[in-house]
């Protein structure tokens, strides 16, 4: 594996990852929602932190940056879209950029809909995608500040990606997230093995990310919006995906 990943619980329910590209031994942090048990971590592997990677704005990401970029020396990077309301960035990055870690590269994507000025990372080669708020497991984020038709789109972006893509979001939201699942799209076999799985997985402690692109191509009805059997389950048949989506974010929204 070109890219190592170690997932660091934060706050109650956040996740934060520790990225090492085993070819050159540099290190990278995507979000900092505090520096503790990052810090903690990092010691001990004896990594020092190269560099850190911000999604987006809101404090459970970022809170961290500033203590870990002065313990470390670490530089920073963040969506130009967003520079005036994050810790100072040494690099603005926007769609399409690519940001080197050692050899690893990853592969900026604009995706907001959360916020507006939220970004994703993708490692082609490593196949992981670290998409914090915007594509999460069985779920999307709130649309805080973007419209459906943003968040749609941005998730489109994403699902495109290749299947064995696995997926690294934010939080720690599966559980509940089934449950909605389940109650939008019932008779999916898929979904109903998957929430077993998840059951499962928490009630021993273990994080249910990240996941493949796959499994949530085949469960999460955010990204399933467009398929003509969860339209007619949910009476949008007439509806286009994107309206379609508006509706089950509503859902959840009140769920």
């Amino acid at each position: 594996m070109s890219l190592e990943v170690v997932t660091i619980p934060c706050l109650s329910d956040n996740y934060a990852y520790i990225l090492r590209d085993n070819a050159t031994g540099k290190v990278a942090l995507v979000d900092a929602p505090e520096a503790g048990p990052i810090a903690r971590a990092l010691g001990e592997r004896t990594w020092s932190l190269d560099l850190i990677l911000i999604t987006h704005h809101h404090n459970d990401h970022i809170a961290g940056v500033d203590e870990l970029k002065e313990k470390f020396g670490a530089r920073v990077a963040g969506a130009t879209a967003d520079a005036h309301r994050l810790p100072k960035l040494d690099m603005a990055l926007s769609e399409g950029d690519s940001i080197d870690l050692g050899e690893s590269r990853a592969i900026v994507l604009d995706v907001p809909g959360h916020t507006v000025g939220h970004i994703a990372f993708f490692f082609p080669v490593a196949k992981a995608l670290f998409s914090a708020d915007s594509l999460m497991a069985l779920g999307c984020g709130r649309l805080f500040e973007g419209t459906p038709d943003q968040m749609w789109e941005s998730l489109c972006k994403m699902a495109a990606l290749p299947g064995d893509t696995k997926v690294y979001s934010g939080h720690e939201y599966s559980l509940s997230n089934a449950k909605f699942a389940l109650s939008v799209d019932p008779e999916n076999p898929a979904l109903k093995a998957r929430c077993e799985d998840i059951k499962l997985k928490r009630s021993k402690g273990s994080p249910t990310v990240p996941v493949f692109l796959s499994i949530e191509q085949e469960t999460n009805p955010f990204i399933r919006a467009a398929d003509p059997a969860l339209k007619a389950e949910l009476g949008l048949s007439q509806q286009t995906d994107a309206q379609v989506f508006a509706e089950i974010r509503k859902r959840k929204d009140s769920f």
